[in-house]
């Protein structure tokens, strides 16, 4: 006993127990031994890295603008490395007709003025909206087939209307949204909006042109192929369109139908950007309004929990798992889900000017 009193550690060797349970106990006659060894004092460093790309800043609004946003601009994965440039922030989606297809929730918050894009416009800037986005769904054929002309008079309301960045969205129709985007990007010209958006389905030259005539964003769309968002950066770039003009969206799978796929190919564009691939070096935008898409978000099943605060949740999980995935500009729908959202992009900024983390403190939680 006193023997073993003295190590620290018994090592068998060529030894084999073949036994149900083995318990092994060293005990005085007195007390038990314990022996406290102390733990060596480790200093914490911040893994810090260097990288060799870095995102393109691009600006949206200008003009008549009296804000002008900036996103992007990112020189590091993290924010303790090299800061965050810009913060992320919300647009919030404006239709220029009624949507009866709304869940319940949706037409409770909105439909007091979605008679009118400009006073829809108008009260999402009351409720926090950094940008606003106006969907052109009319101009769809197979809705009311509103002309260019007409669609790009509604945008001109809305800049008159508000104050803030303008993204300009089409129908859907691979045939019409060129048009639509291109007389747009005229009747818009010198307020630097979002065009969005050009994909690898229709005439994306045509929009590409109109931006650089009319000094305008893009936003470069696909469907959750990295591959595919690599391809069609570079075509915009081949059509000299400058990464500080391009925003691209990888598609937002809503929460419980893919979310966690959208997670990684946000994660995977910001990783291989900023280790020197210059075809992803634009900043991200997601469409977070698709989490109304799940089932989840709007059905009246009473074990689900009342709807009027399901939908909202839905939407703001789906809003902070792209915005921790590294997504510069989400566009969203219900107040509430904005709200919290963005309640989280201002905590973080706060963190961001200079508060001191003690990160040791990941342990305790």
């Amino acid at each position: 006993m006193n023997l073993l009193e003295e190590l620290d550690e018994i090592v068998l060797k060529n030894v084999r127990i073949d036994v149900e349970e083995l318990v092994i106990e060293l005990e005085t006659p007195s007390q038990r031994i314990i022996r406290k060894l102390p733990l060596p004092k480790q200093e914490f460093f911040l893994p810090i890295y260097e990288y060799s790309g870095k995102i393109a800043e691009v600006t949206i609004g200008g003009g008549s603008r009296k804000k002008v946003i900036k996103i992007g601009g990112q020189a590091s994965l993290y924010w303790f490395e090299k800061g965050i440039e810009n913060r992320a922030v919300i647009t919030y989606d404006v239709f220029d007709c009624p949507q009866p297809q709304f869940p319940k929730a949706l037409k409770q918050a909105w439909s007091e003025v979605w008679d009118s894009p400009e006073e829809w416009a108008k009260k999402a800037v009351e409720r926090g909206a950094d940008l606003v986005t106006i969907h052109l769904v009319s101009t769809d054929p197979k809705i009311m087939d509103t002309s260019p002309r007409e669609a790009a008079r509604t945008v001109e309301e809305i800049l008159q209307a508000i104050d803030v960045p303008l993204v300009v969205g089409g129908c859907g129709n691979p045939e019409k949204d060129p048009k639509t985007l291109a007389k747009v990007a005229e009747i818009a010209e010198g307020e630097r909006c979002v065009l969005a958006s050009a994909n690898l389905d229709l005439d994306y030259k045509k929009i590409v042109e109109a931006a650089k005539k009319y000094d305008h964003n893009v936003v470069s769309w696909v469907s959750l192929d990295i591959n595919d968002q690599k391809h069609l950066n570079r075509l915009l770039l081949k059509e000299g369109l400058p990464k500080e003009r391009i925003i691209q969206d990888p598609t937002t799978a809503a929460l419980g139908y893919g979310i966690e796929y959208t997670f990684t190919i946000i994660e995977r564009i910001k990783q291989n950007a900023l280790k020197g691939d210059e075809e992803l070096q634009m900043p991200i935008s997601c469409g977070v309004t698709n989490a109304w898409g799940a089932r989840e978000s709007w059905r009246n099943v009473e074990e689900w929990g009342p709807r009027e605060y399901r939908g909202p949740l839905w939407e703001a999980i789906t809003g902070i798992t792209v915005l921790l995935a590294g997504a510069d500009m989400l566009m969203m729908l219900h107040p509430l889900a904005t709200k919290k959202v963005k309640e989280i992009i201002q905590a973080i900024g706060r963190e961001l000017e200079g508060a001191n983390v003690e990160y040791e403190k990941w342990l305790e939680v």
